[in-house]
């Protein structure tokens, strides 16, 4: 049985068995969160976002439309998550562009995701990184704009 913190805005939405879903949350309807998942205070999950099992949201993350998360992946404290390249008050895109990050991913305290963005199969974002560009699988990134380091051998 999942767990929603009274004070948590919860939507019409899939919550999968075994969540917790934190106080001052809201996820609004349509979303798709998976098992096993951990959703921290003062998260936004929008309508169009899935999110796999044994995910990890710290607080102070905004999961936007279009937002494709995968099983097993860490989102760090303030993380931050973009779908419109070209933002403007009042005028929206035909379609967001949302961002995919893959299964066992990690992304550090305080990154921006730019849209589209692809973040590769067990690949980790450094905290504080800015990443313009789809990241590997296995790489490792760091700095504003995100570079490869290095790769996690396994």
């Amino acid at each position: 049985m999942s767990f929603i913190h009274a004070l948590a805005d919860v939507a019409d939405c899939v919550v999968g068995k075994d969540t917790k879903v934190w106080q001052f949350v809201v996820i609004l309807k349509g979303a798709v969160i998976g098992t096993n998942c951990n959703i921290c205070a003062h998260t936004l999950i929008e309508g169009d976002v899935i999110i796999g099992d044994n995910v990890t949201v710290k607080s102070g993350v905004q999961i936007w439309d279009g937002t494709r998360i995968e099983n097993n992946v860490f989102l760090g404290p303030n993380v931050t998550l973009t779908n419109d390249m070209y933002p403007r008050s009042k005028e929206y895109p035909e379609e967001f562009q949302g961002i995919t990050i893959k299964k066992g991913a990690s992304i550090g305290a305080n990154a921006t995701i730019l849209p589209g963005i692809t973040i590769g199969k067990n690949a980790m974002v450094g905290a504080g990184s800015v990443v313009t560009k789809d990241v590997p699988e296995n790489a490792v990134v760091a700095g504003n704009p995100a570079k490869i380091i290095r790769y996690i051998e396994k």
